[in-house]
């Protein structure tokens, strides 16, 4: 009967981990053409992996800037993200190289159009507000 209760007690330990495991983000900020945005940087995998998963909002001028290790063809989904979201992806030289918008809680993949490094997710219709459009430049991007 111990046994069991031990058993119990360790299940529930370790269901309640990726609770405890909250990934921290450092912030930053950057222009996006000439309109200032405050980021979320996610350069390391695990931020990369939980992104803005789970959040039920995000300030009007707020994101989270990807950083990935190598310039490819990297995709986004929408898995167990409960806001609508636009990302932009963005090449070494801070070139938006295309601009999607993504719905909440859906598996579809939202590839980038060429070899980014870079990408930035804001609140869904931000870039079209901004009249933000494939060509123009990201500046503050860390290197």
């Amino acid at each position: 009967m111990k046994a069991a209760r031990v058993l119990a007690a360790l299940v529930v330990f370790l269901a309640s981990l990726p609770a405890l495991a909250d990934v921290a983000f450092k912030t930053a900020s950057v222009k996006v053409g000439p309109h200032p945005l405050k980021v979320e940087v996610a350069a390391a995998e695990p931020q990369r992996m939980q992104g803005l998963m789970n959040r039920t909002k995000l300030g009007r001028d707020d994101g989270m800037l990807f950083v990935f290790d190598e310039p490819g063809y990297h995709s986004m989904w929408m898995k167990n993200t409960l806001i609508p979201l636009s990302v932009a992806f963005i090449d070494r030289n801070g070139v938006i190289l295309n601009i999607l918008d993504m719905e909440p809680k859906t598996l579809d993949s939202h590839m980038s159009a060429g070899p980014a490094v870079y990408a930035i997710e804001t609140n869904k219709g931000w870039f079209a507000a901004k009249k933000i459009k494939a060509g123009d430049k990201v500046t503050g991007l860390p290197r």
